[in-house]
């Protein structure tokens, strides 16, 4: 089922009846919709403090979506083969293309909701989730726990700890497979983001979610990854099957950017120890490859070598004239990720870091609270900062006020929050059980860079389209102003509403808190 815009003429009445459908629709599979409005004070309007029951006003025109047929319960509207098959898309395999986000017009949108597959039960709750996870995953012959020791170990790291006494707290695993990687990071205070296409194994980044293990649907093709620059300590990669020297190194230049200065990539592959001649042609060419980009070995053991990033600018400048690849051009944005194409060039710092020799970053957890050192790449202040902070604590006590006779303590794990802004609201929740996929949307001010200066993980976004991710991913998900921020860019409210449904489990809760419901 598919459908085009609704009149525009409507708009006001078009809202409550997008809401009131949001209530119907969660309601019957089981989801519970929790409104809250925001005042000048930043206090809940008493009359939306509670769980709408839909029996709304006289204007409202309620109405009701209709269910998609069972095929459709793993769509993932745009990463969708079918989609790129029907529309016969000229894309390039060998740049992996195909697993890239190709999303349908307005009149090619499904106007349903998705429903469970048959026998679809709710997943096992945390912390038990996390006893069923295969501490071996599909790389780690003596167990993930181990291997991640035997990384720590390799950097001298006190305890055989990676997290390195918290100054090592955001992990990019690349090509994770089921992400036993960022899963066995967890009890070290580590958050990875695991990343892997929506490919013939794409089970596996599905069973990571549904055991409560952050992960999202992406690819190292020819656009930025979807986070800022210098947002990772360490990255990682096991027997990932990635061609790192095609295109003049482009994909290693991508990990480059996105890794803070004397940031880890942590290499397990054949071609790390094998004895081949092709093996060890592919180590040589490597190996010269991250010499020219600065990298240097920090450790190299058995199947795994680790190369770190250099602190300053100084090696960039020590090079031959004509040594590829090139810097990149000063005036080209780092953080500017949406839609981007990869350049084959090294993303230099800039004079600021360049002086400061390091992220100025606190150890984990007092970076969730102190002032991040970007901010006045925005024009914030500590101030600012701090008011939000405090402001988010505030809301998110009171949610769960009106929560707490609906949930117990795991009923939540995986959580979103649609525009974290500065990251306060996944702040709040520190306390909890829970992992917060924080979403900074593209047109907005850059703030992604903030989130992961604090320890937390997210993703840049355009809500005009669907998320990258497997329906039924997240237990609660968190909308600040989303729906007024839509309307202003003349993008479908049913839309939002239905991939809000999309994403959410059975039985899990939406928070709306905006002025215009």
């Amino acid at each position: 089922m598919s459908r085009g815009r609704s009149d525009g003429s409507q708009k006001k009445r078009l809202v409550a009846s997008v809401c009131a459908a949001a209530v119907k629709s969660l309601k019957r599979l089981g989801a519970s919709y929790l409104g809250a409005d925001d005042d000048a004070d930043g206090k809940q309007d008493e009359s939306s403090s509670s769980f709408v029951q839909g029996d709304g006003e006289d204007d409202i025109v309620p109405k009701s979506f209709p269910v998609c047929d069972d095929r459709h319960s793993e769509l993932i509207p745009c990463l969708d083969r079918n989609f790129i098959y029907q529309m016969r898309l000229k894309l390039d395999l060998a740049l992996m293309e195909h697993y890239e986000r190709h999303c349908p017009p307005a009149e090619r949108r499904f106007n349903c909701l998705i429903p469970p597959p048959p026998g679809y039960k709710v997943p096992i709750k945390w912390p038990q989730a996390e006893m069923s996870f295969p501490w071996r995953g599909t790389h780690f012959h003596h167990g993930a726990d181990k291997y991640i020791a035997s990384i720590a170990n390799m950097l001298n790291f006190s305890n055989n700890n990676l997290n390195n006494e918290g100054r090592l707290r955001t992990v990019l695993d690349v090509g994770c497979g089921v992400a036993s990687f960022g899963a066995y990071l967890l009890s070290s205070d580590i958050i990875a983001m695991s990343l892997a296409p929506n490919d013939v194994h794409q089970n596996q980044i599905q069973f990571a979610l549904e055991r409560g293990i952050p992960a999202y649907l992406g690819v190292l093709g020819t656009k930025r990854l979807p986070y800022p620059s210098r947002s990772f300590e360490l990255a990682h990669c096991s027997r990932c099957r990635i061609d790192w020297l095609q295109r003049d190194g482009i994909l290693l230049l991508e990990l480059d950017r996105v890794l803070r200065a004397r940031g880890y990539f942590a290499y397990s592959s054949p071609e790390a120890y094998a004895q081949d001649e092709e093996d060890l042609r592919i180590w040589r060419e490597m190996s010269a490859l991250v010499g020219r980009m600065c990298w240097r070995i920090a450790s190299k053991r058995d199947q795994t070598v680790i190369w770190q990033k250099p602190l300053t600018n100084e090696c960039y400048m020590e090079r031959e004239p004509g040594t590829r690849p090139p810097l990149c051009q000063s005036d080209e944005d780092p953080d500017a990720v949406w839609g981007v194409n990869m350049e084959a060039c090294i993303t230099p710092y800039s004079d600021h870091d360049n002086r400061a020799k390091g992220s100025e970053l606190a150890p984990w957890p007092a970076r969730l609270t102190s002032p991040p050192p970007r901010l006045a790449d925005l024009g914030y202040s500590s101030e600012m900062f701090e008011k939000d902070t405090e402001l988010w604590q505030r809301r998110v006590e009171n949610y769960f006020n009106l929560l707490s006779p609906k949930i117990t303590s795991n009923t939540l794990r995986n959580v979103m929050d649609m525009k974290a802004n500065m990251g306060s609201f996944a702040a709040a929740l520190r306390d909890k059980d829970v992992w917060v996929m924080n979403v900074v949307t593209h047109d907005g001010p850059n703030t992604l860079k903030l989130v992961y200066d604090r320890g937390l993980i997210g993703t840049t976004h355009d809500w005009c389209e669907a998320f990258s991710t497997y329906p039924r991913t997240y237990d609660l998900l968190h909308a600040w102003s989303v729906i007024s921020d839509i309307e202003k860019k003349d993008c479908s409210r049913e839309d939002l509403l239905i991939e809000m449904d999309r994403m959410l489990r059975p039985t899990g809760f939406i928070i709306i808190r905006d002025n215009n419901m």
